[in-house]
């Protein structure tokens, strides 16, 4: 057999492999998908409901003239802390992205988008702190000279709440100490699985504008004034719920670019599979008419030997 011949079949072997692989981890892909949209159709239920409790707090003004403890215990963070409002000298920005590839354009999107948003918020290298979830946006950020303050790699699939909670407490602590005067969250939002859109979401400080609270009624539809009564006292509700709202809005964040995350890696994977069926196809054709030319020369010159030899 001639040697084209033998590279356009060792070329189809090679293809088909890929082939294989690549349909192996669309269906992985898949399957992680739909566990981890399981988890967080439950999960939105909750992170639901303690936004709203935020949203009306911030409208009916409990959040409004809450002062931070002087002095906390040592290793505590100090939740009121969460509502300071400062004069903004740096601002956090959490990105969450992933720690392998062959997810398509899932990590581009969401590190362009990062860049424009430090770009149209007219910020420099240093007014920037990258707080990094996934190695991909670490990686990113350290080569381009920005100051990583924390970094956080190997997020589980299906992230679990426990991880979240030492990245929510690391993070109110740089916040309180004053590392940075604002936070932002930005990650790709799961639309579908073939859509996804980046969100920035302003994280702290918590305030009624950041909430979209500003535009909520304080009365009910009978006209009266919304009071609320609380026990033991607002100070130590608030010091309860708001790491609550903290770690819901943050794990939620997680969860969603999760999600996205492996929508775009299925969708990859299943394009890169058609692409080597495509590829396959042209070969096999290529294959089979150099074959067909290569028979047609053998039996040309065989019937012309025994023509010479009559």
């Amino acid at each position: 057999m001639p040697a084209s011949l033998q590279e356009v079949k060792r070329r189809i072997t090679s293809t088909k492999k890929t082939g294989q692989i690549t349909t192996a981890m669309q269906m992985v892909s898949t399957s992680k998908l739909n566990q981890i949209q399981k988890h967080t159709k439950t999960y939105q239920v909750y992170a639901s409901k303690i936004r709203n409790v935020i949203t009306h707090l911030a409208a009916s003004h409990l959040l409004d003239d809450v002062e931070a403890p002087e002095t906390v215990e040592e290793g505590e963070v100090n939740s009121l802390a969460m509502l300071q409002q400062r004069s903004v000298k740096k601002t956090g920005l959490v990105v969450i992205t992933s720690d392998r590839g062959l997810v398509g354009s899932y990590n581009s999107n969401v590190i362009k988008q990062t860049m424009n948003l430090i770009s149209k918020n007219h910020h420099s290298k240093d007014d920037v702190e990258i707080i990094a979830i996934g190695g991909t946006g670490a990686d990113f950020f350290k080569k381009r000279g920005y100051d990583i303050v924390y970094e956080y790699r190997d997020l589980g699939d299906v992230p679990t709440f426990r991880e979240v909670r030492p990245i929510v407490r690391a993070i109110l602590k740089m916040f309180e100490s004053e590392k940075f005067d604002e936070l932002f969250v930005c990650y790709n939002h799961f639309v579908n699985s073939l859509t996804s859109t980046f969100r920035g979401e302003q994280m702290l400080p918590i305030s009624a504008e950041n909430l979209g609270s500003e535009g909520l009624s304080d009365t009910n539809d009978s006209g009266y004034n919304l009071e609320y009564d609380t026990e033991p006292s607002e100070d130590a509700i608030l010091e309860v719920i708001l790491p609550q709202y903290a770690e819901s809005l943050l794990y939620g964040a997680m969860l969603d670019a999760k999600t996205s995350e492996h929508a775009s890696s299925s969708t990859a994977m299943r394009s890169a599979s058609d692409n080597a069926d495509d590829i396959i196809a042209g070969l096999e054709l290529q294959y089979n008419r150099a074959r067909q030319s290569a028979i047609t020369t053998e039996i040309t010159e065989i019937t012309g030997a025994q023509a010479a030899l009559e």
